[in-house]
């Protein structure tokens, strides 16, 4: 029976790597559309980051309550995980509880952790469910959360509750067993499935094995599949929020990159420098689709949490406007996704006649930013919206002279004046002069 057990897992857990494995590179693949960018400095300051905002949350705790049950859930799922690695292992050898007997009392201190966690992690998931699903926090029901958004957040956390409750219950028949069965190893009584006892006590042992083996069975398919299916969803961000935030941009909120093609051409015009100009086209001006954006652009669609939190802190979004930087992050990720199966499929990938801009993001959403920053700032991965933005914008302006037209007027004004305004740089300051 238990080489049987051996073999099933081992087909289990091929299958569940060789899906990952495929999928992983599929993302890699699709992030790899995107415009080299070599990110190597402050390195200091980017694993500072990386620590304190990736693995210390640090921005979450803007908003205490959901930021220290979302910790819990964090906890859970790094901690939770480490007895993964025991279940890993039993299963391959066919043993139980394998690191029992060699940890002896610290194992049960141990076990009493994780269940303390586990019991944390499905309390914290009944709250966030509730609170999308019966409170419906404004954020989580705005346009671009579809019923597919609202249906993959609550899976994750319904998926989570079962396996959680399937620890608990695992535990509490195992204890059972440990006093009717040798290949049950003793590791002493733990606190909280203890209190599940009394409902499996008077069951055969027979059946308490098969409730047990279920539950082992049932936990481990689940932490498997999980892991396949996150990499479909925007629980994504689980691995990616890490080098997300390391790669992040760490330039002073408002600064603006500027384009090398056209600084090199004024900097030229005004004899400030004089290289040689690379032969061929300079490329595309501002962004059109995703292979005109950045691959850490890319990345940061793929680490989005859908949280919303830099659409509720949008002023645009909060004035009417259709702008909500949480779409542009969706949309770009969605748009990956489409370039990705197309190009797996042998299709034309990139050239099946959509683009970024417009099929996916309108003129008027772009439109709409005031280049504030708020939603950078908002957001706890540090995803930045705004970098996208404004190359979508920078294609309008500069290839298809698509501004508004009181933009145009203030770019003219710029070229011929050096200010928005319409009057010569020479009259810049008669504002101040004295007129009496």
């Amino acid at each position: 029976m238990h080489y049987l057990q051996q073999i099933l897992f081992v087909i289990t857990l091929g299958v569940a790597s060789y899906l990952i494995r495929n999928r992983v590179v599929r993302i890699k693949s699709n992030i790899n559309l995107g415009k080299s960018n070599e990110i190597k400095d402050r390195s200091s300051d980017r694993l500072k980051n990386l620590l304190l905002i990736a693995f210390g949350q640090k921005k979450m705790f803007k908003r205490f309550i959901p930021a220290l049950l979302h910790f819990f859930i964090y906890v859970g799922f790094i901690v939770i995980n480490i007895e993964v690695l025991e279940f890993v292992i039993d299963g391959l050898l066919g043993t139980h509880r394998i690191f029992a007997p060699f940890l002896g009392g610290f194992y049960n201190a141990l076990m009493n952790i994780f269940e303390v966690l586990a019991l944390a992690v499905l309390l914290a998931c009944v709250f966030f469910l509730i609170r999308r699903n019966v409170l419906k926090l404004p954020r989580f029901w705005s346009a671009e959360m579809t019923s597919w958004p609202r249906l993959d957040a609550n899976l994750i956390l319904i998926t989570e509750i079962v396996l959680m409750a399937a620890i608990l219950t695992m535990n509490a028949n195992d204890q059972i067993l440990q006093t009717r069965d040798d290949h049950y190893v003793a590791t002493g009584s733990l606190f909280l499935s203890s209190f599940l006892i009394p409902l499996f006590t008077n069951l055969d042992t027979s059946l308490l094995i098969v409730i047990e083996r279920f539950a082992w069975w049932f936990h481990i398919i689940g932490i498997l599949a999980f892991a396949v299916y996150v990499t479909y969803s925007k629980h994504l961000h689980i691995f990616l929020a890490f080098p997300n935030t390391y790669f992040a941009n760490l330039k002073p909120k408002g600064h603006i990159n500027n384009m090398p093609v056209v600084t090199r051409e004024v900097k030229s015009m005004l004899g400030l420098e004089t290289v040689e100009t690379p032969s061929g086209e300079p490329g595309r001006f501002g962004a059109k689709d995703i292979n005109d954006l950045s691959w850490n652009n890319l990345m940061a669609a793929y680490s989005c949490t859908e949280c919303g939190r830099c659409t509720s802190e949008c002023p645009a979004n909060l004035t009417g406007k259709k702008l909500s930087p949480r779409k542009i992050m969706m949309d770009t990720r969605d748009r990956m996704e489409e370039v990705g199966r197309s190009l797996e499929k042998g299709g034309p990938g990139l050239n099946d006649g959509k683009t970024l801009l417009n099929d996916y993001i309108t003129k008027e959403e772009i439109n709409g930013c005031t280049s504030c920053n708020a939603c950078v700032e908002a957001c706890p991965v540090m995803i930045n919206p705004l970098e996208i933005i404004l190359e979508l914008r920078r294609f309008v302006a500069m290839e298809e002279s698509g501004s508004p037209a009181q933009w145009n007027l203030m770019f003219q004004n710029i070229e011929t004046s050096f200010a928005p305004w319409k009057f010569s740089s020479a009259d810049r300051f008669n504002w101040a002069s004295d007129n009496k």
